[in-house]
Protein backbone atom coordinates (compact mmCIF):
# COMPACT_ATOMS: atom_id res chain seq x y z
CA UNK A 1 0.00 0.00 0.00
CA UNK A 2 1.37 3.42 -1.00
CA UNK A 3 2.15 5.87 1.74
CA UNK A 4 1.45 9.31 0.31
CA UNK A 5 2.89 12.53 1.68
CA UNK A 6 2.18 16.02 0.34
CA UNK A 7 4.82 18.62 1.16
CA UNK A 8 5.55 22.26 0.43
CA UNK A 9 8.18 23.24 -2.12
CA UNK A 10 10.39 24.62 0.67
CA UNK A 11 13.59 22.81 1.62
CA UNK A 12 13.19 19.66 3.72
CA UNK A 13 15.08 17.83 6.43
CA UNK A 14 14.83 14.05 6.06
CA UNK A 15 15.57 11.95 9.13
CA UNK A 16 15.92 8.26 8.34
CA UNK A 17 16.89 5.09 10.13
CA UNK A 18 19.41 2.87 8.32
CA UNK A 19 18.74 -0.80 9.19
CA UNK A 20 15.41 -2.07 7.93
CA UNK A 21 14.72 1.25 6.19
CA UNK A 22 17.45 1.83 3.59
CA UNK A 23 19.23 -1.51 3.88
CA UNK A 24 18.40 -5.03 5.03
CA UNK A 25 18.10 -5.12 8.82
CA UNK A 26 21.40 -6.31 10.31
CA UNK A 27 22.62 -7.45 6.88
CA UNK A 28 26.07 -6.17 7.77
CA UNK A 29 26.12 -8.70 10.64
CA UNK A 30 24.16 -11.59 9.09
CA UNK A 31 25.50 -11.45 5.52
CA UNK A 32 28.78 -9.66 6.11
CA UNK A 33 27.57 -6.71 4.00
CA UNK A 34 24.69 -4.30 3.63
CA UNK A 35 22.05 -4.76 0.93
CA UNK A 36 20.06 -1.77 -0.33
CA UNK A 37 16.28 -2.14 -0.13
CA UNK A 38 13.76 -1.61 -2.97
CA UNK A 39 13.07 1.97 -3.97
CA UNK A 40 15.84 3.49 -1.83
CA UNK A 41 18.05 4.64 -4.70
CA UNK A 42 15.07 6.13 -6.55
CA UNK A 43 13.88 7.88 -3.37
CA UNK A 44 17.27 9.48 -2.79
CA UNK A 45 17.60 10.44 -6.44
CA UNK A 46 14.29 12.31 -6.17
CA UNK A 47 15.40 14.50 -3.25
CA UNK A 48 16.16 18.14 -3.90
CA UNK A 49 19.88 18.88 -3.76
CA UNK A 50 19.21 21.54 -1.09
CA UNK A 51 17.43 19.10 1.22
CA UNK A 52 19.26 17.89 4.31
CA UNK A 53 19.47 14.15 5.07
CA UNK A 54 20.24 12.92 8.57
CA UNK A 55 20.61 9.24 9.37
CA UNK A 56 20.02 7.90 12.86
CA UNK A 57 21.14 4.41 13.75
CA UNK A 58 21.72 2.08 16.66
CA UNK A 59 24.88 0.92 14.93
CA UNK A 60 27.90 1.53 17.11
CA UNK A 61 31.03 3.41 16.08
CA UNK A 62 32.61 0.02 15.35
CA UNK A 63 30.51 -0.11 12.16
CA UNK A 64 30.98 3.53 11.13
CA UNK A 65 33.42 2.89 8.27
CA UNK A 66 31.40 0.09 6.62
CA UNK A 67 28.22 2.15 6.97
CA UNK A 68 29.74 5.21 5.31
CA UNK A 69 31.23 3.02 2.56
CA UNK A 70 27.83 1.43 1.87
CA UNK A 71 26.14 4.83 1.59
CA UNK A 72 28.83 6.18 -0.74
CA UNK A 73 28.88 3.03 -2.92
CA UNK A 74 25.12 3.35 -3.42
CA UNK A 75 25.17 7.11 -4.04
CA UNK A 76 23.01 7.89 -1.01
CA UNK A 77 23.57 11.58 -0.23
CA UNK A 78 23.53 12.52 3.43
CA UNK A 79 24.65 15.37 5.65
CA UNK A 80 24.96 13.72 9.06
CA UNK A 81 24.89 10.27 10.65
CA UNK A 82 24.14 9.87 14.33
CA UNK A 83 25.48 6.52 15.58
CA UNK A 84 24.85 4.80 18.94
CA UNK A 85 21.14 5.73 19.16
CA UNK A 86 18.96 3.75 21.56
CA UNK A 87 16.93 0.86 20.13
CA UNK A 88 13.61 2.40 21.17
CA UNK A 89 11.26 4.84 19.47
CA UNK A 90 12.47 7.85 17.50
CA UNK A 91 10.37 10.88 18.35
CA UNK A 92 10.15 14.11 16.29
CA UNK A 93 8.77 17.20 17.99
CA UNK A 94 8.42 20.37 15.93
CA UNK A 95 6.25 23.49 15.83
CA UNK A 96 3.83 24.26 12.99
CA UNK A 97 4.09 27.53 11.07
CA UNK A 98 1.54 30.20 12.11
CA UNK A 99 0.20 30.22 8.53
CA UNK A 100 -0.74 26.55 8.91
CA UNK A 101 2.19 24.62 7.40
CA UNK A 102 2.55 21.32 9.26
CA UNK A 103 6.30 20.91 9.82
CA UNK A 104 6.51 17.43 11.31
CA UNK A 105 5.63 14.16 9.58
CA UNK A 106 6.37 10.50 10.29
CA UNK A 107 6.14 7.44 8.07
CA UNK A 108 6.48 4.09 9.80
CA UNK A 109 7.45 1.17 7.56
CA UNK A 110 7.49 -2.56 7.98
CA UNK A 111 11.05 -3.80 8.49
CA UNK A 112 12.95 -4.28 5.21
CA UNK A 113 10.00 -2.89 3.17
CA UNK A 114 12.21 -0.30 1.51
CA UNK A 115 11.06 3.07 0.23
CA UNK A 116 9.32 2.04 -2.99
CA UNK A 117 5.84 2.48 -1.51
CA UNK A 118 6.38 6.08 -0.45
CA UNK A 119 4.98 8.70 -2.78
CA UNK A 120 6.04 12.30 -2.18
CA UNK A 121 3.98 15.06 -3.80
CA UNK A 122 4.93 18.74 -3.74
CA UNK A 123 2.25 21.42 -3.57
CA UNK A 124 3.26 25.00 -4.39
CA UNK A 125 0.14 26.26 -2.57
CA UNK A 126 1.30 24.98 0.82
Amino acid sequence: MKKELTLSTLGHTWILDIDGTVCKHNGYKLDGKDTILPGVKEFFDSLNENDKVIFVTSRTDEFKDITISFLKENGLKYDEIIFNCPYGERVLINDNKPAGLVTGHAICLSRDEGLENIEINYDEKI
